[in-house]
């Protein structure tokens, strides 16, 4: 029963820059991680268990999700500043100003990957926060749409060699495109939208 229960209790709302902060960070983690075991376990197939026990195995996909977190970020991110912008009003640039800072906040909250090297992850903090800065030049895209820019690159890390990758980019496209939607929903089930914004707002008045 307490299964159960956990299993149909709802998730709590999202009122808050620390809730939202964490729910970037989860989703953004999830979508970029699942991604790749995924795949790598349906290209190796009956030997998944051997490939993913193989220490270097393992060291390329540690290499490969730290390389795609910024890019869950990047997808994550926009697709939270389509949902909050409608509402921002003329607060919109300070609103897009605070939500790149809490995504590279985000990020901040790790050490520097050894496998990434600091001057690699600094770079792809700036191409983050780059990316974020990007959706004030643009109406906010379907969600389905959002991963279109970074699908290949995501695809790219993927810890297979590129010659036994055969023509699954369309798949991983999909399956970004999917989970985004999916993460969209989740958002907008439990956003307290008006208590965000006036955290939103009180972080922008300081």
């Amino acid at each position: 029963m307490k299964l159960l229960d956990r299993f149909f209790r709802r998730q709590p709302p999202i009122s808050d820059r620390a809730a939202l902060a964490d729910f970037i960070d989860a989703q953004s983690a999830f979508l970029v991680q699942k991604g790749i075991y995924e795949y790598s376990r349906a290209r190796a197939g009956h030997y998944a268990k051997v490939l993913f026990a193989e220490e270097g195995f393992a060291k390329s996909v540690e290499h490969s999700r730290w390389q795609a977190y910024p890019l869950g970020l990047a997808m994550v991110g926009e697709m939270v500043e389509g949902v909050l912008r409608p509402h921002a009003g003329d607060r919109r640039r300070a609103m897009l100003d605070e939500l790149t800072a809490m995504v590279l906040s985000v990020l901040d909250r790790y050490p520097v990957p050894p496998s990434i090297g600091e001057d690699a992850w600094l770079v792809a903090r700036d191409e983050l926060a780059r990316r974020i800065e990007l959706t004030a030049g643009h109406a906010p895209k379907r969600v389905m749409d959002i991963p279109e820019p970074l699908a290949e690159t995501y695809f790219a890390l993927m810890p297979i060699h590129e010659k036994l990758r055969g023509r699954d980019f369309a798949t991983t496209r999909n399956y970004l495109r999917v989970s985004l939607c999916n993460i969209h929903d989740e958002l907008i089930s439990r956003i307290d939208r008006p208590a965000l914004e006036r955290a939103f707002v009180a972080r922008a008045a300081e």
